[in-house]
Parts: structure tokens; sequence; C-alpha cells
């Protein structure tokens, strides 16, 4: 046990302690600022552009609930041995072997921190360059550089000056833990709503067809009433650099909505483990990831299709909120980047054995430097996220759920394998499954069946029947290495 610099523990290498625990209120607001992300109404924007606003409607809802039950189950057994993923990782591939998930999740939550601090400078360097108090000056003089989705170029030192004075923000908070996490969430979860709320009602109520056909080229203000009528009427747009169609498929559709956070809901039980109980830790993850998961892509999905416009800075600037925004979306990102920030670390710490504070430092730093590129590839890395993390969940719920029947031994008195062959190979060939539904490599052209259905449920069935199979006859995994157990 550590205790950090708050005066209170970590516990990145033991059980939170009973004392600790919270109620459901507590781990509402935690989980569902955990969910209130930015990304995700980035990534509701991506599908509103690509899809109909029924299928938007279908993709959204049936990726959010994938997530909710697979976050869900994820969240039981955090609750009952009140440990994180890594460390209950461990029992299912072995305390090296644990590093797998760690890596995986520690460097995806690493990612996730620099996409985040991206989605705040990006708009307030957009919002403040145009300021006049700031012409002339060292910050807007430069290049200008346009990013991703912008239909404006960026002066690149204000950009990176906004960038690292976030990512510092956002580490420095980071570094108090589960605390710190629950003071942020209480702030900003209700004001992230008011502003998403306010942004899809008026983009469907309040504007006028006029103002919304000066925006929407593919608009007659004389065929709506108001912005429900357009979004009622929306198809996919066409990328205005290259005229290519923006239409995705719904396979697509929904595997793009799981990966914008299954990275975030396989650390679910570094949360989750801080509930009072299993019941609470599983009914808040489940709203949180289906309710307010889904509420963040339909606010960033339905001005889009109202607009037609592919950038949320863009969109929030039409309707006169881009100052609102920048601060409501500071508070939001911060609570979302607190949290990646924290499992990273829990993560790094289980690998290295160093304390978790010290880690999220690090972390945090290389983050930030990387904040602008993971922005400029946000759609490729949601790929990788649902490549290799999904089926390191589908195995630490099978191994507790069926081959241990929801009895785990307490951390210290388990005798744990080094590496779990089960586990290793079981992750490995999920990887591969959902690497071929992909295409990666040209997998999917060797094996065209893998191609089928979405990518990340088929690299979790396969990880999960691979392991289930292979711990009934594997030494390593027939039975619990306790005393307790050795002693039958």
């Amino acid at each position: 046990m550590s205790t950090s610099a708050a005066g209170h523990s970590d516990f990145e290498q033991s059980s939170v302690d009973e004392s600790q625990k919270r109620s459901f209120w507590s781990m509402f607001v935690i989980m569902m600022g955990f969910t209130f992300f930015s990304a995700s109404m980035w990534v509701g924007l991506t599908l509103a552009n690509g899809l109909t606003a029924g299928r938007f409607f279908w993709a959204v809802m049936a990726g959010n609930l994938i997530l909710g039950v697979y976050t869900g189950l994820l969240a039981y057994p955090a609750a009952k041995t009140g440990l994180s993923v890594h460390l209950l990782s461990r029992y299912s591939f072995g305390t090296r072997g644990s590093n797998i998930p760690s890596i995986v999740l520690a460097v995806t939550q690493i990612g996730w921190f620099g996409v985040g601090v991206a989605m705040f400078s990006i708009p307030a360097a957009w919002w403040l360059s145009d300021a006049s108090w700031l012409q002339g000056t060292w910050f807007v003089g430069g290049p200008w550089e346009e990013f991703f989705g912008a239909e404006k170029a960026l002066p690149i030192r204000l950009l990176w000056t906004l960038t690292i004075v976030a990512g510092v923000a956002m580490t420095s908070s980071a570094y108090f833990g589960i605390r710190a996490l629950h003071v942020i969430s209480v702030v900003s979860v209700p004001a992230i709503a008011v502003l998403g709320g306010w942004s899809a009602i008026q983009a469907l109520f309040v504007d006028s067809p006029e103002f919304i056909a000066a925006h929407n080229a593919a608009i007659d203000a004389g065929t709506i009433k108001h912005g429900w009528d357009a979004l009622a009427n929306h198809v996919p747009g066409i990328d205005a650099k290259t005229g290519a169609s923006l239409a995705i498929g719904m396979v697509s559709a929904i595997s793009l909505g799981i990966g914008s956070f299954v990275s975030g809901g396989s650390c679910t039980p570094d949360f989750a483990r801080f509930a009072k109980n299993a019941k609470i830790a599983v009914v808040t993850t489940v709203l949180a990831f289906f309710i307010g998961n889904s509420l963040m892509f339909f606010f960033g999905g339905a001005a889009a299709m109202v607009y037609n416009k592919n950038d949320i800075s863009l969109v929030m600037q039409l309707q006169g909120l881009l100052v609102p925004a920048v601060i409501v979306l500071l508070l939001n990102i911060w609570t979302t980047n607190d949290n990646a920030l924290y499992t990273s670390g829990l993560g790094i710490s289980n690998i290295t054995g160093l304390p978790k504070r010290w880690v999220v430092l690090f972390n945090g730093a290389l983050g930030t430097v990387a904040a602008l590129w993971l922005y400029n590839n946000f759609c490729g890395w949601l790929n990788i996220l649902n490549t290799f993390i999904p089926p390191c969940g589908a195995i630490l719920i099978t191994d507790f759920f069926l081959v241990n029947k929801c009895k785990y031994p307490a951390l210290e008195d388990k005798k744990f394998v080094f590496v779990s062959p089960p586990a290793v190979l079981a992750w490995a060939l999920g990887s591969v499954v959902a690497l071929a539904g992909f295409n990666k490599f040209g997998l999917g052209d060797m094996v065209p069946f893998l191609m089928k259905g979405i990518p990340a449920i088929n690299g979790m069935v396969v990880a999960a029947l691979v392991y289930l199979g292979l711990s009934a006859v594997c030494p390593c995994t027939k039975k619990c290495k306790c005393d307790a157990c050795e002693t039958k």
C-alpha cells in the first residue's frame, strides 16, 4: 500500500480498504465523469456524418449497450475483490503475464489523455487566435496549420502553449488520485450535460430554418420548419477536400462506437473497486456507459447532422457557444483525462512496482507531447484499441465467472504463476481475429470469414473460448495455488 501526498492510499499494490469504499451517488458521479468525455461527442459527430439519423441512433444504442454489458461484468469482480484491473489480471495472466494487459491499457490511456488535451487546446486556440489583445504577439506569430476536421488554420505557437498548460494542469490533479477525480466530476458532469443538451436543443428546435440553411448547403430553408426536420432528412456527408462520401456501414459504426471507449471501459475495475458493494459497482457502471456515453454521442451527433459540419468547435462557434464550450470542455476533459492518467499509472506501477503518483507525472508528460499527433490520427487509434484491449477484458471475465466460479482467494494468499500460457495464447489469438476483422496486414484477405461481424466482439469471443478450453487442461489454471486450496 502506498500513501499519496493527499494522505490517502492509491491501493496500487493491494485491495481497497473498506474505510475507503464509496456510496452509490459518489460512484455514479465518478463513473459519469469518466464517460462524459468530449471525445465521445467527436465520435458521435463522425458517426453522424456517415449515417442517416435512424442508423445513427441504432448504432449508438448497440455500441453502448455492448459497452455497458462488458463494463458491468468487469465491475462485479472489482467490487468483490477491491482490486484494480492490473491486479485482477494476475489471477488469469500470472504475475509477469499481467504485464500484457497493463502495458496495453497504460499505453492506450496515455493516448486518450493526449487526445483529450488536444480536444481542449484546439478549440481554445481557435477562440483566442482572433482575440485583439493577442494580435502581434509571439503566440500568433510563426506558422499556422490546419488540423483534422478543422476548417481554419491555427497558430502553432499558441496551440502548443495551450496544450502544454492543459497537460500540466491535468497531470497535477491526477497526482492526487480518486478524491480529486470525485471533486472535478461533481463540477463537470452537470456542466457538460447543460452545454451538450442546450447545443442539441438549439440545433433541433431553436435556430431558424434560414440560419440552418446558411450553414448547411444541403438544406433548403423552405423545406424545413426547424432543425428536427434537417435531422430527419440527414444523409451521409461528403469530404470537403477529397469529394469522397463519408458514408460508413453499420458494423463499422458500431465498431467505432465500441472503440471510442473500450479502453476506458476495460479500466472500469480501477474505479469500481471503490464501490461499497457489487450492486453499486455494476449499476453505476452500466448506467454511465450505456446512458451517459450515449448522451455524449447524441450531443455531438445531433448538431452535426443539422449543420452538416464535421468539427465540434465549428458547430459551437456557429451556435455562439464557443466561449462557454471552451470552459466546460476543459472541465469535462479534465475529469476523463485524470481517470486516464490514474489508470495508466496503476498499470505501470503493476509492472515496475513504482508508486503510482510518480508514474502519473511521466505519463502525463508523454501524453502531452503526443497530443496533437494523436488528435490527427484519432480514428486509426480507435481501430488499434478495438484490436488488443477487448480480448484482455474477455479473459478476465471468463476467468472470474467461469473458471473460478466467482471466487478469488485474497491477493496476499494466492500463489500466482509467473506467466499463464492459456491467457497469453488466448489474448494473442483474440487480437489476431480482431486484426483480421479490420483486415490489418492483409489478415482478412487470407481468412475472409473473420471480416464478418464486429471485430471487437469477435476478438472477445475467441479469447474467451480459447482461454476457457485451455484452462481446463493446463496445470497452471486447473486450481487455485493458495495454501488453503493446496491442503484440501
